[in-house]
């Protein structure tokens, strides 16, 4: 099991999915607003969603399908594709 995968079973999914934008736009988790979306929040451009589709793969162990990327584009998109 990866680091990152261990420690997806440590937190729910909310908070790892705030933990994952939060890596990936570089913004600490107390800034991200529970309504973060793709085309509202500052610092979430093409490379930071690259990034987000990284870190989603990592913490699941599997490549994304082209549905599930195109669907990643608010917080809550993140929370429901994470177990817990």
């Amino acid at each position: 099991m990866t680091e990152a995968a261990a420690s997806t079973t440590e937190t729910s999914a909310p908070d790892r999915a705030r933990t994952l934008l939060a890596g990936a736009v570089n913004l600490p988790e107390a800034d991200l607003p529970a309504d973060a979306a793709i085309g509202s929040l500052e610092g979430w451009d093409s490379l930071a969603h690259i990034r987000l589709i990284t870190a989603l793969e990592e913490a699941l162990e599997r490549p994304l399908t082209t549905e599930e990327v195109i669907g990643v584009n608010t917080l809550d998109s993140i929370t429901a594709l994470l177990p817990g």
